[in-house]
């Protein structure tokens, strides 16, 4: 009898956590829904900050203060073309052939002419669209899961994290700088500091419970680009639930 009530709870807790994993999360859900490893984000966030408030914010500091804009612009441009054949690939599963061919036509003009330090296929109108396999799921209606925090790495979901695995395997620089590890990680590592020192501007967007805010903007974010891609950009992705309104 014992037993079977031992068995009987753990079937139970097995239940309720896969209930967690199968929420499609979002902003204007309630913590305990969209965010229930709220307390271990919370420790992983204050690693995260504490890394961020010692190294990586004074180096984006220095990195945006001591090297030109022209430069970092090239840089940024290079990384962002290495990109585009697996932002191609992903606009195909979505089945949209048209768009990744342009962006397969941009990652081309732009090797060819510039090796990607420019851009100048944007004067043709072929723009760069970031997109990633959590986006691309997303855009399937598979649900986001919950809401996690990653060592280093940031705000993420658990679809979105386990596509970012995926993402890091296919994207260009993993195969160029195949035999260079020196390479490999010194591109990490300057694609962490350039993008960090583009957030300097909005650290002020940020106010009271900062671990929530930037929660829900990712959330929120996460939404409203998942909505554009499916066509529905006029889809409601507030903060606010309406079901819970009286």
């Amino acid at each position: 009898m014992d037993q079977l009530s031992l068995t009987e709870s753990a079937q139970m807790q097995i239940k309720h956590f896969g209930k967690k994993l199968s929420v499609d999360a979002s902003a204007s859900q309630p913590d305990q829904v969209k965010d229930p490893f709220q307390s271990f984000n919370r420790k992983i966030y204050v690693f995260n900050d504490t890394l961020d408030h010692y190294i990586l914010r004074p180096v984006a500091v220095q990195y945006k203060a001591k090297v030109p804009s022209e430069v970092r612009g090239s840089y940024r441009s290079f990384r962002d073309n290495l990109g585009e054949p697996w932002n191609a690939t992903n606009q195909l599963i979505q089945w949209k052939p048209l768009k990744a061919l342009k962006t397969f036509g941009r990652f081309t003009l732009n090797t060819l002419t510039t090796l990607g330090l420019a851009d100048p296929a944007q004067r043709l109108n072929l723009v760069h669209e970031d997109e990633s396999l959590g986006t691309t799921l997303g855009y399937y209606h598979v649900p986001s899961g919950p809401y996690l925090m990653l060592p280093f790495l940031g705000p993420s979901t658990l679809r979105d994290g386990l596509g970012l695995v995926v993402d890091k395997q296919a994207r260009l620089q993993k195969y160029i700088f195949e035999d260079y590890d020196g390479l490999y990680w010194t591109d990490t590592a300057l694609g962490a500091i350039d993008l960090r020192s583009s957030f300097l501007d909005l650290e002020g967007a940020l106010q009271g419970d900062k671990y929530a805010a930037l929660r829900d903007a990712y959330l929120q974010r996460n939404k409203f680009v998942i909505a554009e891609k499916q066509g529905n950009a006029s889809a409601d992705v507030s903060f606010v639930d309406d079901t819970s309104s009286p």
